[in-house]
């Protein structure tokens, strides 16, 4: 899946409405999918508990009719999207797991052109269109920090989907259950501890995979000052420029380009 550069990017619609279904909050904006901008104001509501599909693709309605838009939406989705199935579930309810996400969504969605894929891989894509340079050239490991650890691939831009980099193993514990953004809170930590965490984390990352960057994203890298300058591993660690925009954005690009994975 390639995502142009931002002056490269013309869409067969002039807006998209783009959704990001997170474990604490789902939100949704509207954006020009030419420029990555917002176009009013971004809406977000607690994800339901136990966030059940028809649970959340009734808060994906209810935001985007709030919105009262009725053109392209996208949806991200934290899971491995294939063929519109959801193939896991991370910090949402397992009922997810083989749910056809495309006709769950189109029933509470209506006839609206729809695009659902991996929250991560929707960041990242944003990031490559129109945030940091350097995620356009070589070999690029896009990472959020959240709720848990999400991650994208790109080689020149390009997309190798639904990688899973937050439940590897390091040392016998789940990367994200160990340096994702709730567990520094879950366990009270300071920047600086936190950090240690999250080098271990990328010098393993760093060991396999070998990229030119680490381009971390999440709410978290808006202080990104606070804790990148802590890390030792090698690799290049780059804050996101589109912080915790980018699932939005993202998702409203695969809207507006009718991206499928």
């Amino acid at each position: 899946m390639t995502s142009p550069a931002a002056h490269e990017f013309l869409a067969p619609h002039d807006h998209a409405f783009g959704v990001d279904v997170g474990g604490s909050g789902i939100k949704g904006a509207l954006v020009d999918p030419r420029s990555g901008e917002f176009i009013g104001e971004r809406r977000k509501i607690a994800t339901p508990k136990p966030a059940t599909p028809e649970a959340v693709a009734t808060t994906v309605a209810r935001i985007v009719d709030e919105a009262g838009w009725h053109g392209p939406v996208g949806i991200t989705l934290p899971s491995v999207i294939r063929d519109q199935i959801a193939l896991t579930a991370a910090n949402v309810d397992d009922s997810w797991i083989g749910t056809n996400c495309h006709d769950l969504l189109a029933r509470h969605l209506g006839a609206r052109s729809l695009a659902i894929l991996n929250d991560a891989d929707a960041a990242g894509l944003a990031e490559v269109a129109y945030g940091e340079p350097a995620a356009r050239s070589g070999s690029v490991i896009f990472l959020t920090f959240g709720t848990g650890i999400g991650s994208a691939f790109f080689t020149d831009g390009v997309l190798f989907p639904n990688t899973e980099l937050g439940h590897m193993l390091i040392d016998g514990t789940e990367a994200e259950h160990l340096a994702s953004s709730a567990a520094k809170d879950r366990d009270g930590l300071g920047f600086a501890a936190w950090a240690g965490r999250v080098d271990a984390v990328l010098s393993e990352f760093e060991r396999l995979f070998n990229p030119a960057a680490f381009i971390v994203g999440g709410g978290i890298s808006r202080e990104a000052d606070k804790w990148v300058p802590h890390l030792t591993v090698r690799t290049p660690v780059l804050p996101a420029r589109l912080r915790n925009r980018a699932g939005i954005v993202g998702a409203a690009m695969a809207a507006a380009q009718h991206v499928a994975p």
